[in-house]
């Protein structure tokens, strides 16, 4: 493992494709990622995540374009980028027939680590992912979410410098789900992740930046936060007030900072705001002025399925 400082690149692509005969599954991708940030991949069915994963991990090849792992290419020096990654794939392949001590054992060797070091690796990532408990069973007998943790104890095992996780907690009930988040929280002070996933709680409860394409193609490369902004509903205020709703809007039509007013039912009034800025100070303190009594005002936040939905659909 080496130490990178947190404003170096560790992994970068550049104009990355990706053609299946005529159909271009990855289409001119270009983005980075630093040392210590936890980056989500985000994308429909289809977009190209996984395909983007595997030329990452170096399983494809691009069709054009570059990819650098601690500065060292993908395509022509693989080993020496493959020694500083831990993937996990999707669906987390794994010999059934082994159990994770066996499995552990050998992708160990796999990365020269023997005796002690081999030992003290093995119970690191087992313990890590909470399988200390299933290390001799054998993994055809062990549920879907154990065996992702099976597959994130691999990607774990050799204390790589960065960690690419194809939907990491895919099976996982809830308290596992809470387990893996907070590992992958702790390892993201010495580590590069990229997670890509369907779930985006996901996002927001573990990224500090997202990444999200379609048709091969980044649509959009911003903070959880960010994010949220685009939804039109971010920061939108429903009130209900001593006016019938359509009474409210003609008081309410020369407020600045508001896109739209719309009514939601005979009483209640929805505004939203012209770039997600929050709208409430100024509109209980117009609503005082203009002697209206409020009875409820409910803020909105932002949805990342909405975005999510508007960038990709």
């Amino acid at each position: 493992m080496i130490i990178w400082t947190k404003d170096k690149d560790v992994i970068e692509l550049d104009m990355i494709s990706k053609d299946f005969g005529a159909f271009r599954a990855v289409d001119s991708l270009s983005f980075s990622a630093q040392a210590g940030e936890v980056l989500g991949f985000l994308g429909p069915n289809g977009a190209g995540k996984s395909t983007t994963m595997k030329i990452l991990a170096g399983t494809l090849t691009p069709t054009a374009g570059q990819a650098k792992l601690c500065g060292h290419d993908i395509v022509t020096a693989t080993r020496k980028a493959q020694s500083h990654l831990g993937y996990l794939p999707e669906g987390a392949p794994a010999w059934q027939d082994m159990n994770p001590d066996n499995l552990l054992t050998f992708l160990g060797q796999v990365h020269h680590l023997t005796g002690s070091a081999l030992s003290k690796a093995k119970a690191n990532a087992l313990e890590m992912t909470s399988l200390t408990e299933a290390t001799h069973q054998p993994i055809d007998t062990l549920s879907k979410g154990m065996k992702r943790r099976v597959g994130l104890a691999a990607a774990l095992l050799h204390d790589p410098d960065i960690l690419i996780l194809d939907e990491p907690t895919d099976g996982l009930d809830p308290n596992q789900k809470h387990e893996v988040r907070a590992l992958i929280t702790r390892l993201s002070h010495k580590k590069t992740i990229i997670i890509s996933t369907h779930i985006l709680e996901e996002v927001e409860a573990v990224c500090g930046r997202a990444i999200i394409i379609a048709k091969g193609r980044m649509v959009a490369d911003a903070t959880p936060a960010e994010l949220l902004a685009r939804d039109p509903n971010h920061h939108a205020i429903e009130l209900v007030t001593d006016l019938a709703a359509e009474a409210l809007k003609s008081r309410l039509q020369n407020l600045p900072d508001i896109a739209n007013i719309a009514t939601i039912d005979s009483a209640t009034v929805r505004l939203s705001p012209a770039a997600g800025q929050d709208l409430t100070d100024m509109v209980v303190t117009h609503l005082k002025a203009q002697n209206i009594a409020l009875k409820k005002l409910n803020l909105r936040v932002g949805r990342l399925d909405d975005v999510f939905r508007n960038l990709t659909a």
